[in-house]
């Protein structure tokens, strides 16, 4: 069962009730939603809202995105390594300042050791008494020779260096400037995997709502009940389920929930714990006698095939906490089904029902009990067919009169969710991201 898409048409109902709660007004309405409540209206918000062929476009875009940057690291990558290999010009430049500088190296070494070879020659010759003046003379040639070799081997020597750090800078800086890029590009692939992600994620959950289902008359729900309850007491509500359509329902689920409603004044927001104002809720009917609450893990009441004309009694048990100050509250009942195959197909119709709550009574006057075992569910006068000569009002219809298991593992629990989403500000439970769900609900 796709329990999301039943929780968005129950946001999207939520902003043509007339209980609008984020201006929380000093009186509540007790007026009922139009017959086209269960409609989307036509906001602001709406026009943005994206078609699943936009989200699917918006996907792809995501991807390409993300695979040029993935081809623009893989090649910030490919550079830097690349400023490894011998053949690349910086590389080159390198090793072949590298060879320059180690020959002039070794041709200095040359050049000073045959400048102190020479002036120990010149020294000898100067000890020798019989030296000649045309001795010491080329003996001091020889030195100054060998000084201007050495001088030029130096200076080639430093020029050499010169050249080789040079390169070396050049490709260090070479280095830092790949490696920036390569920093660049993985940020650039984080964000565009990030938006891809997002862009994935927002058309699954679209498809996930079932873009097929579309909302249509075949069920119709009613639901009535006291206009006063007191806090800490047992108040018994009822709701019908009535196929509308000319054909048999398959998988009939309706489901219930209530809720406080918020004080005049109160700040809603997105940090509103919403849970702290819900209402328990148990349901029994004419096949399923035991009080049975609804929970996060069974959130819906399984009515199974429901025939043409045919009608589902359902009685609701709501114990407001006894601690509760008085106030008022809401119930919400709504049904959808499905096709035997599983395929979408609608039906879904939301009623709510707005009730004062008054505080419990602080004498010493002992509570009534509620039975555990409730007698068979009145009938509803309001919608619906009113043939309840027939176990649960329904003709010909065999009842499952079980919990429906099939929302127990969804992401989203519609008998929790729904209620605060609905009663507290249209959605600001459950689409504080995604306010564009119930178009394609």
């Amino acid at each position: 069962m796709k329990i999301r898409r039943i929780l968005a048409t129950a946001v999207a109902a939520a902003v043509t009730t007339p209980v609008v709660f984020l201006s929380a007004a000093p009186a509540f309405a007790d007026t009922k939603p139009s017959p086209t409540s269960t409609q989307k209206p036509a906001t602001d918000d709406d026009e943005d809202m994206p078609s699943i062929e936009e989200l699917r476009a918006a996907v792809a875009e995501a991807q390409k995105a993300y695979d040029e940057a993935v081809v623009e690291l893989d090649k910030a990558m490919a550079d830097l390594k690349a400023l490894d290999k011998d053949d690349h010009p910086l590389r080159a430049a390198v090793n072949e300042a590298k060879k320059a500088a180690d020959a002039a190296a070794a041709a200095k070494t040359a050049a000073d050791e045959a400048l102190a070879k020479a002036k120990q020659d010149e020294q000898a010759v100067k000890d020798r008494p019989d030296a000649t003046e045309k001795e010491k003379a080329d003996a001091a040639a020889a030195v100054t020779a060998a000084q201007t070799a050495a001088d030029e081997a130096a200076t080639a020597k430093k020029d050499a260096d010169d050249k080789l750090a040079k390169a070396g800078t050049a490709l260090a800086d070479a280095s830092v400037a790949a490696s920036r890029v390569i920093g660049l590009a993985q940020k650039v692939k984080a964000a565009a995997q990030e938006k891809l992600d997002a862009a994935k994620e927002e058309l699954a959950f679209y498809e996930d709502m079932g873009e097929e289902c579309t909302e249509d008359p075949s069920l119709e729900v009613a639901v009535s009940g006291p206009k006063k309850v007191t806090a800490g007491e047992p108040a018994v509500f009822s709701m019908r389920v009535t196929n509308t359509s000319d054909h048999t329902l398959n998988l009939v689920n309706a489901f219930a929930n209530a809720t406080r409603l918020p004080e005049p004044g109160d700040v809603i927001d997105d940090e509103t714990d919403f849970s702290k104002l819900l209402i328990p809720v148990e349901w029994s009917s004419a096949d399923v006698l035991e009080w049975t609450p609804i929970t996060e893990k069974f959130d819906s009441i399984e009515v199974g095939d429901l025939t043409k004309g045919a009608s589902y009694d359902v009685k609701l048990r709501l114990t407001v906490d006894a601690k509760a100050t008085a106030g008022k509250g809401a119930l919400f009942g709504y049904a959808e089904y499905e096709d035997n195959d599983g395929s979408c197909s609608g039906g879904v119709d939301f009623k709510d029902l707005n009730f004062d709550i008054l505080a419990a009574d602080k004498g010493d006057k002992p509570k009534p009990k509620p039975t555990d075992t409730p007698t068979p569910a009145p009938t509803v006068t309001t919608g619906g067919n009113t043939n309840t000569t027939q176990q649960g009002g329904r003709s010909n219809t065999p009842v499952n009169g079980t919990l429906a298991a099939t929302g127990a593992n969804e992401t989203l629990s519609l008998g929790y969710a729904a209620a605060g989403a609905v009663a507290l500000g249209a959605g600001a439970l459950v689409v504080a991201r995604r306010r564009k769900a119930g178009a394609q609900a």
